[in-house]
């Protein structure tokens, strides 16, 4: 099993930059492919970048040239650096772990760290 933790939320304004951390436990997570997620009020749940075991991104085309998506699996962690952040923006953002499924059947998510770009 895998447990996540996220980090990094606050507040920000507009334009202004954070970098989210997920950190996971368990001794397998350079295997996962990690995704960052996020959900507004009133909204349904995005993929907002991911990040594969091989080391491949893909990102939202909303964040594309401002969101990038690292892992450093020495530390267990994946990271999401937000540059010039909108207000549409504000949600809370969500780690999704992804094993390959000979490993493992499940995915595993985070609690959620908030985010608030607002001037």
């Amino acid at each position: 099993q895998v447990q996540l933790v996220e980090s990094g939320g606050g507040l920000v304004q507009p334009g202004g930059s954070l970098r989210l951390s997920c950190a996971a436990s368990g001794s397998a997570f350079s295997i996962y492919d990690i995704g960052w997620h996020r959900q507004a009020p009133g909204k349904q749940r995005e993929l907002v970048a991911g990040i594969t075991s091989g080391g491949n991104t893909n990102y939202a085309d909303s964040v594309k040239g401002r969101f990038t998506i690292s892992r450093d699996n020495a530390k267990n962690t994946v990271y999401l650096q937000m540059n010039t952040l909108k207000p549409e923006d504000t949600a809370v953002y969500y780690c999704n772990a992804v094993p390959p499924r000979y490993y493992d059947p499940q995915d595993y998510w985070g609690q959620g760290t908030q985010v608030t770009v607002s001037s």
